[in-house]
């Protein structure tokens, strides 16, 4: 993602008590838990079941704002559950049902807690789905950017970083829970629908049109997307056969071609720097200009508004498919490992084509003021949601990752990179777990200063 902040969470005034019939079970169980205390989010996320896939089937009304909405989830409980949380903020819930029957709903804040007519055992498998219609909301982070759903002059565009996803739909929304996804939307004709995954069927009926998207990967909620417009759309496949499909917003079709026709190049060229490229399709979503203040990696297609595209970016964008995607942070405070390896993926860009070379981007941030930005606190140490995109996750995240290539030079570096994607392909991963991955693979090598001075260290590191 490029440079952005954390949400606030907006609470709605009190609780609203939705009775959609049925009753426990039994008193065998407990209610998951409301939270998972991530520790910048300590809210986000729920307790007591893992979720394996969503079913979301959504209808939008681009004229009225209004999206009619039914998610329905398959996962297992990892206790004995008498009731469970889903992260849904807004809209009106109209039923919900667990394995076929009623549920009572309980609304609080974005806090939506379903207990089912009877209660589910530790490792049972079930299946809940809830239905819901009304204006999804525009959520505001602490920065005073935008995420969740964003309208548009024809349509609208969903983001979810960090929260946003509730906005659209319930789910499980923390990065720690990855599920696969099918994703249909209808729109009115002459519209399109862009998706996660691949699209595995379009059809119209009655002056509308419904696409339907799978995600067959893992992905965390934060990653779904939704794109609705009148997109130009172009398809093809990358040299090593990667199937790709480029969904560009009309206006911004000629001044963005020559751009977007490098995503070929530009995620070969990333396939060899770090390894085979983890999921089943690519691609890109070019938003309408001004639509949104930031690019998001959003899985296996980003999502770039076309006053923000140039090769950089999307370099960067498609660096996040191997980590953020693939390599899901297992904690927020975990997102230099996105965002560390995604800007350095630019400087290396720039080095193989031509630009500065890592050394001389390394230099050129080095040499800032130990007043600087860069410098406010370790990049996997970010104090508070609000920091959460902040220069030392970026930037110095990826000044850790240059002075590792310079620890154990440019073979073993290369090599261990492509080591930790695929040991943690379509899985999660933390800080602890990389830095311990690292030294069990840099033959003997004492990291423990790197560590120190430039990923927990506070402050500017007194040499480079």
């Amino acid at each position: 993602m490029d440079h952005r902040s954390a949400i606030r969470r907006l609470a709605l005034p009190g609780a609203v008590l939705l009775a959609l019939g049925g009753c426990t079970g039994g008193v065998a169980g407990k209610p998951g838990a409301a939270g998972l205390r991530d520790g910048l989010f300590p809210k986000l996320g729920n307790g007591g079941y893992d979720a394996d896939h969503y079913s979301l089937v959504l209808d939008y009304d681009p004229a009225r704002a209004h999206l009619t909405g039914s998610m329905t989830m398959d996962a297992r409980a990892t206790q004995d559950l008498s009731a469970f949380n889903l992260d849904f903020a807004g809209m009106e819930v109209t039923g919900a049902t667990v394995d076929g029957r009623r549920a009572d709903a309980n609304r609080a804040g974005t806090e939506l807690t379903l207990r089912p007519a009877e209660d589910l055992d530790e490792g049972a498998r079930f299946r809940a789905t809830v239905t819901y219609s009304g204006t999804p909301k525009t959520l505001t982070d602490q920065d005073g950017s935008h995420e969740g759903w964003l309208r548009t002059a024809d349509g609208a565009l969903a983001l979810g970083e960090p929260t946003g996803s509730m906005a659209w739909f319930p789910s499980n929304n923390h990065p720690s829970d990855k599920a696969t996804y099918d994703i249909a939307v209808t729109v009115p004709r002459g519209l399109r629908a862009v998706s996660n995954g691949e699209l595995t069927s379009s059809v119209t009926n009655g002056g509308r049109t419904t696409y339907t998207w799978r995600t067959r990967e893992p992905m965390a909620s934060y990653l779904a997307t939704v794109a609705i417009g009148a997109y130009d759309v172009t398809e093809g496949r990358t040299r090593s056969g990667i199937p790709f499909y480029d969904a560009v917003a009309p206006a911004a079709r000629k001044e963005t071609a020559d751009v977007v026709g490098r995503l070929p190049e530009i995620v070969e060229w990333e396939r060899e720097k770090f390894g085979p490229y983890p999921f089943s399709s690519t691609g890109v979503i070019v938003a309408p200009e001004g639509s949104a203040e930031y690019a998001l990696e959003t899985q296996n297609r980003p999502v770039v508004p076309a006053d923000q595209l140039d090769t950089e970016t999307l370099a960067h964008e498609l660096a996040h498919q191997w980590f953020g995607d693939s390599v899901t942070p297992e904690r927020w405070r975990d997102m230099w490992l996105n965002e560390g390896f995604a800007t350095y993926a630019e400087w290396l860009w720039s080095e193989d084509h031509g630009g500065d070379s890592a050394q001389e981007h390394f230099d050129e941030e080095y040499a800032k003021d130990g007043s600087d930005a860069i410098w406010a606190f370790p990049p996997a140490a970010p104090p508070s949601a609000a920091r959460v995109s902040d220069q030392p996750v970026y930037v110095r995240g990826a000044m850790v990752v240059h002075q590792l290539r310079r620890a154990l030079g440019d073979d073993a570096f290369f090599a261990l990179v492509r080591g930790w994607t695929k040991d943690r392909a379509h899985a999660n991963a933390s800080t602890e777990e990389f830095v311990r991955f690292v030294d069990e693979r840099s033959s003997g090598k004492d990291l423990d200063d790197l560590w120190d001075s430039w990923l927990y260290g506070d402050g500017k590191p007194d040499s480079p």
